[in-house]
């Protein structure tokens, strides 16, 4: 073939070939096309299970917490001021007593005859002292026939038996006073422990343990710690007014009573940092006892109308703390928050959250923001109640 034809041929060739590429390509994107809308579109993804609460404004107490030990208000350690056999015991362990009542009886009769020795001697002195009188007033008859040196003799001896009456009575009120010890009676109002001595023992004024142990536990104190830093805010509270203070059991933070704080010790201890306080409870129904450990929440202050959301909607993540909002489409959100003051399992919302925004509470590991979920509302979690 001539040259000239092979490249007309070649020109009229390119086009026509070009033509058919593109149309090759049409075809194959309309029968994507068709292939798709023929396949049927893909399922949105479950809604996420959640649990959520209203963040609610209210007013929260601001608690400062330590541990503390219940100690008795008076505990006293009865024992005999005389030696002798003890013949009865007037209580039962563990009883209530009051104040004057019977507790024990030493044997009487030696101490009654120590009394009645000394009361005999006293009435003999009184009889001395008359027949001296009585000398006195003859010496003073006879004037001139009496001389001064038996008059002043006279006087002198009736002031010594007057004397001697005065250590009458004072062995008198001695012997009645030894007397008045053969009966205990308790020092207090409170509660005896364990019998330290059983009847028919004899006692002594030197024994060292004593006949039983006696508690005041209405009222009773708390010993409590806290951090040297909470100092300044309490003093600054106690000069408004007398602070409440409650006391829970280790652990379940059950209530068991309610009290006053009574003062801040005097020193911080150095090698702790803290600073002891001492407050005090009624105690009327004997939920605390001596040497029991309790927590003690201190009563700061009361922050108002705050916003409030349950500590669970607090997550923490690398940029600080925020909470995961539900939106009103149903999908949520992350949201940074500050946080304030935590008590009681409510968390207080200083910025980032509005009242009545709904947050999760529980299920935040399967979220992200954007995330479809299906809200259900959270068990409400009841509020400490302080004891009454």
């Amino acid at each position: 073939m001539p040259l000239i034809a092979r490249r007309t041929m070649l020109r009229i060739g390119a086009p026509i070939a070009l033509v058919a590429l593109c149309a090759a390509v049409l075809v194959g994107r309309e029968l994507r096309g068709s292939a798709a809308a023929a396949a049927p579109q893909a399922a949105p993804p479950p809604a996420v299970p959640v649990e959520a609460a209203a963040a609610r404004r209210g007013d929260v107490p601001v608690y400062l917490t330590g541990l503390g030990t219940v100690q008795a208000l008076n505990t006293v350690t009865v024992k005999s001021r005389v030696d002798g056999q003890l013949q009865t015991v007037a209580f039962q362990e563990g009883q209530h007593v009051t104040a004057g009542q019977t507790l024990a009886q030493i044997d009487p009769r030696p101490f009654q005859a120590a009394l009645d020795q000394a009361k005999a001697t006293k009435a003999k002195d009184e009889a001395q002292l008359a027949n001296a009188q009585l000398d006195l007033t003859r010496f003073e008859n006879l004037k001139q026939y009496a001389t001064a040196q038996s008059v002043d003799t006279q006087k002198a001896l009736i002031a010594q038996i007057q004397a001697q009456i005065e250590g009458d009575q004072a062995a008198i009120d001695n012997a009645a006073t030894q007397l008045s010890y053969t009966t205990i009676t308790s020092p207090l109002n409170g509660r005896t422990g364990i019998r330290l001595v059983d009847q028919g023992n004899i006692v002594h004024a030197t024994d060292t343990g004593g006949l039983v142990v006696i508690t005041q536990l209405h009222p009773i104190t708390v010993i409590f710690t806290l951090p040297e830093e909470d100092l300044p805010e309490i003093s600054a509270q106690m000069a408004k007014g007398p602070m409440t203070v409650f006391a829970d059991t280790r652990g379940d933070d059950k209530p068991l009573d309610q009290g006053t704080l009574q003062l801040v010790d005097n020193q911080i201890d150095q090698a702790t940092g803290t600073i002891r306080l001492k407050a005090t409870f009624p105690n009327k129904a004997d939920q605390l006892w001596p040497g029991q450990f309790v927590d003690v929440r201190l009563l700061l202050r009361t922050e108002q109308n705050v916003v409030t959301v349950p500590t669970t909607a607090i997550q923490r993540g690398p940029d600080g703390l925020y909470v995961y909002a539900v939106k009103p489409d149903a999908t949520v959100e992350l949201r940074p928050v500050g946080i304030g003051q935590i008590t009681d399992g409510a968390a207080v919302v200083e910025t980032g959250l509005d009242a009545g925004a709904s947050v999760v509470t529980a299920g935040q590991y399967r979220l992200q923001p954007g995330t479809r979920v299906q809200v259900r509302e959270a068990a409400a979690t009841p509020a400490k109640q302080p004891a009454a």
